[in-house]
């Protein structure tokens, strides 16, 4: 990585978002935070508040995006792959889970910051946004309403399992991991009823695919 008097902005905002987190804990999404964060890496305040003109939620969706590439770097396609569809979920989701250990009541606060009215539009594309690169690691590469159905599944179960976590105190966060088991086998059992019920439907005659075809064939 280049040095950090270097990076772009953006790139500034993954360096920091770790340590922002950690402050978070204790000083919230702040620009007490930022604070912290920067004296971390040896930059200045001033230039560190350039990097999140819009505030808290500029810093959670770097914290977010931090996770996201780590993620991406860790746990590629091809390392994934071989395993069955659930098991690539689970591995993707667990390790998002494992990068927040230490970090609960900095989620805690930044779950009540996505929460506000006028955050909650870009919550959900953040949601979006990382459902989307967890299925495209896991090999999917549906294009139909498939597409966005698996996403928003999987960010409503992601975002489901965060708010276990925030305040699971048993060992080894024993509660969380049971949670997602159940969630993750509601939603393997939701994708095979959808996709017979897909096949019944092609299967099942239709007046208007007769007569689409009879149209298409006259010419």
């Amino acid at each position: 990585m280049a040095a950090v008097n270097e990076l772009t902005l953006a790139e500034l905002a993954l360096v920091l978002a770790p340590e922002i987190a950690g402050a978070a804990a204790f000083d919230g999404w702040s620009e007490a935070a930022v604070a912290a964060a920067a004296a971390t890496h040896g930059i200045s305040a001033d230039t560190a508040r350039l990097v999140f003109p819009g505030g808290a939620m500029d810093m959670i969706a770097a914290w977010i995006a931090r996770i996201d590439a780590d993620m991406i770097e860790a746990l590629p396609a091809e390392r994934v792959g071989n395993l069955p569809i659930r098991e690539r979920i689970r591995a993707l989701v667990q390790f998002r889970l494992d990068a927040l250990a230490g970090r609960e009541e900095a989620l805690r606060r930044a779950l009540a910051v996505m929460a506000m009215p006028q955050n909650f539009a870009r919550a959900a594309r953040l949601a979006w946004h990382s459902a989307d690169a967890m299925w495209r690691l896991a090999g999917d590469t549906a294009t139909d309403y498939n597409h966005y159905t698996k996403r928003a599944t999987l960010g409503a179960l992601y975002t489901a399992t965060l708010l276990v976590l925030v305040d699971d105190t048993s060992e080894d966060k024993a509660e969380t991991r049971a949670f997602l088991s159940r969630r993750i086998d509601g939603v393997m059992r939701f994708e095979k009823a959808k996709a017979r019920l897909l096949r019944s439907d092609e299967d099942s005659f239709s007046v208007m695919r007769l007569l689409g075809r009879l149209r298409y064939s006259a010419r």
